[in-house]
């Protein structure tokens, strides 16, 4: 069996994990959140959301987050952008890397941002045009490649078509989202092997949630593909408010142990993750979603007692 010797971690906790929070949670704390997870080791970070506050009130604060946190050298920080106005903010709150995003099912496009997935993708084309001038990294995401809340099955067809529409837009890399959680291990590596035979894999990232407990196994799935860029969240923080039941992105933690178990290298500190992870917990009054976090925080806290 052939997995890669290095994989990248895209931590997406601080903005896809906090989004849907229904308590605002103070900027202090989503700052702080960031730094543990900047000196954990991570590369890349989801920061912020520069969206309309009425739709996602909990982002908000965006530009403050950006302002406060201590930019670790070699860390990439990145933010959500849905249009010109949203760039622009994420330009002003030196964003080093800015997200578009597309669904690879008409109907989630419709409900999620009112239009056709052909119309979102040539809505984002002023905003690829401008990050690239402005020399900054550009990421696509391709929301339910692997199923739909609304309809159900997507063809694998669809997700190869907006991916390279997104990378002729410019992304230095696309994300195939199972925004839901339904796909399993043979699907992913299906669909995983069908875009990349069309697209460098090198391009390519796996964004999986945990919905029905498949994620750690289709992450091993799209490794077996040629994946080895994933993303994960901390503490298994998230979920979409357009899907649902469907529950948070893989924990990190959880990821970081299967990586571990297999000798791949990430560069990230596992128990400064596990440590984050209790932390943003305790303070959201609940446990964390990582089964690999709770069991690691109890063992230390064993261990320390022991000593």
């Amino acid at each position: 069996m052939s997995y890669p010797s290095r994989v990248k971690i895209v931590e997406v906790g601080p903005r896809d994990g906090l989004q849907n929070e229904k308590e605002f949670i103070p900027t202090d704390i989503k700052v702080e959140l960031v730094n543990r997870l900047s000196n954990a080791g991570f590369v890349n970070v989801e920061a912020a959301s520069f969206v309309s506050p009425k739709w996602v009130p909990q982002m908000a604060d965006g530009a403050e987050v950006m302002a406060a946190i201590e930019r670790r050298p070699g860390t990439i920080y990145s933010a959500l952008t849905p249009n010109m106005r949203g760039f622009e903010a994420a330009l002003a709150a030196k964003a080093d890397e800015v997200v578009i995003f597309a669904a690879a099912s008409q109907a989630f496009s419709q409900r999620n941002i009112n239009c056709s997935i052909e119309e979102s993708l040539e809505r984002f084309e002023p905003v690829a045009l401008a990050a690239k001038e402005a020399g900054l990294r550009l990421r696509g995401s391709i929301s339910c490649a692997f199923g739909c809340p609304y309809e159900g099955a997507v063809a694998p067809a669809n997700v190869l078509k907006v991916g390279q529409r997104l990378i002729e837009l410019g992304c230095d890399e696309i994300d195939v989202a199972d925004t839901i959680g339904v796909g399993t291990a043979r699907q992913v590596y299906e669909v995983m092997r069908m875009v990349t035979e069309q697209i460098d894999p090198v391009h390519v990232s796996g964004h999986f949630h945990d919905t029905y407990g498949q994620a750690i196994a289709n992450i091993v799935a799209a490794m077996q593909a040629g994946i080895h860029i994933f993303h994960s969240s901390v503490a298994g923080l998230g979920g979409c408010p357009y899907a649902k039941g469907a529950t948070g992105n893989v924990a990190t933690e959880d990821v970081l142990f299967l990586m571990q178990g297999l000798d791949i290298e990430t560069g990230i500190d596992l128990n400064a993750v596990v440590d984050a992870g209790q932390w943003i917990s305790a303070h959201l009054n609940r446990k964390s979603a990582s089964n690999a976090g709770n069991a690691l925080a109890a063992r230390n806290k064993q261990g320390a007692a022991a000593c």
